[in-house]
């Protein structure tokens, strides 16, 4: 580490899905809960203000309130329940107020994120200043429509992770979601790196930080911190 002070840093935008009813059985969905709070935990310990914001704004659907402690402690918490209850909308972030973004997973993502307008531009012009652009589990759905300046993909060349279409496989849900995150991200040119399902898996790349499944979400939260704090500068 560089010495560079926690308070110094601008706070990290968390973005939320607000993308409710997908169908029958799976009626709340949104963000999945522990992606929200394991990176929070780590962001938090480290001294490193954060901002909830949700494409529409006020109380996103969440889903995942499991009996994990650190979900728990949260929870709990009559703050983090205001903060929640009050997010952002996103159109009304701006990107020079923070100094980076993570897109939080869950299924809702899927639908609410990739045509998003603000987000796609919120992202490019955070990620073509420098700053980095993180997502977890179904978070880099987030990613596959955003175009740079140059007109080429964001992800283009870039190695990701991010939900395996085998774990969606496994929990029931290829049949229900629009596409399928591994071969969308493929397909835009991305170099997917796949762990074992349910495994923890982090990549990064320059400035991109992207994570595999829930296993994953604490870990992206540590490699946020150390892009925010470290010594040497990420570079493309």
């Amino acid at each position: 580490m560089n010495g560079v002070q926690p308070h110094s840093v601008k706070p990290v935008l968390l973005v939320l899905s607000s993308f409710r009813d997908i169908v029958a059985g799976h009626e709340i969905s949104g963000f999945y809960l522990p992606e929200l709070t394991h990176p929070l935990h780590v962001l938090e310990s480290a001294g490193i203000r954060t901002t909830f914001a949700s494409v529409k704004g006020g109380k996103p659907p969440v889903y995942g309130i499991e009996d994990d402690a650190i979900n728990q402690h949260y929870w709990q918490d009559v703050g983090f329940q205001q903060r929640l209850n009050n997010t952002l909308p996103l159109a009304a972030a701006k990107s020079e107020d923070y100094s980076a973004v993570l897109f939080v997973g869950g299924h809702g993502t899927m639908w609410d994120f990739p045509d998003d307008a603000v987000l796609k531009y919120l992202t490019r012009q955070m990620y073509e200043s420098g700053k980095p652009v993180a997502a977890v589990c179904h978070g880099p759905a987030a990613l596959i429509n955003v175009k740079l300046r140059n007109g080429q993909y964001l992800v283009k060349g870039k190695r990701v992770a991010a939900f395996t279409d085998t774990e969606e496989m496994e929990v029931g849900m290829a049949n229900v979601v629009p596409f399928m995150l591994e071969a969308a991200l493929k397909a835009r040119g991305a170099r997917h790196q796949p762990a074992d399902n349910w495994q923890c898996n982090v990549v990064t790349d320059g400035l991109l930080i992207t994570g595999q499944n829930s296993q994953s979400a604490s870990a992206v939260g540590e490699a946020l911190c150390y892009a925010l704090l470290a010594a040497t500068p990420l570079a493309f």
